[in-house]
């Protein structure tokens, strides 16, 4: 039932992932942890600063895009925007078809920050009840968003050139397999 569940789940999972909205993001507050540096992001020096690799061409990259402790989801959003103009070459004859799936992103980001704030308000006093309800809503919320963003993203799809089209592909496809990798293997049938 779960590698069901699972299954059924990944193709939302990434591409929610590729928009930057991951399953497990809240906000951050003073008591959380940061999180751990992305697997695609170069290491660090001594001296703090990210040590450079061999550049990459955008069919061989994933998103260098991290959720930063204490940003806001309409923030990382914004990020990510930028960095998927850029490795996609949106030009300007895709602008308006690049902008309105932009506007879905943020109005997607902004839909989740809400929510996480409402639960954060209302956390220390949620039954266990409250708190699995307080999930289904941002779930919920979450489906409404791709609902909305898989149209506008067809829509800048469509616009691309083939290159552009390949560069999408491989983009999509190895942050598909990175995410795939870090699920649970499925139930042998036997």
């Amino acid at each position: 039932m779960i590698s069901i569940l699972a299954k059924r789940a990944a193709p939302l999972l990434v591409t929610t992932m590729l928009v930057a909205a991951p399953a497990w993001a809240q906000p951050a507050s003073s008591d959380t942890t940061p999180a751990a540096p992305s697997a695609t992001s170069a290491p660090s020096t001594s001296s703090g600063h990210r040590a450079t690799t061999a550049p990459r061409s955008a069919a061989q990259t994933t998103s260098t895009v991290t959720r930063r402790p204490g940003e806001s989801m309409e923030n990382l959003v914004d990020r990510r925007i930028t960095e998927l103009h850029t490795k996609l070459q949106i030009t300007p004859a895709q602008g308006q078809q690049w902008d309105q799936f932009a506007q879905v992103m943020r109005d997607n980001a902004k839909a989740m920050d809400q929510l996480y704030a409402d639960r954060a308000q209302k956390l220390s006093s949620m039954t266990a009840v409250d708190n699995m309800q307080s999930f289904q809503t941002i779930e919920q919320a979450r489906m409404q968003g791709m609902q909305k963003l898989v149209p506008a993203f067809q829509t800048v799809y469509d616009s691309l050139t083939d290159q552009q089209k390949q560069a999408a592909d491989a983009l999509f496809r190895s942050q598909a397999a990175k995410a795939q990798a870090h699920e649970p293997a499925p139930a042998r049938q036997g």
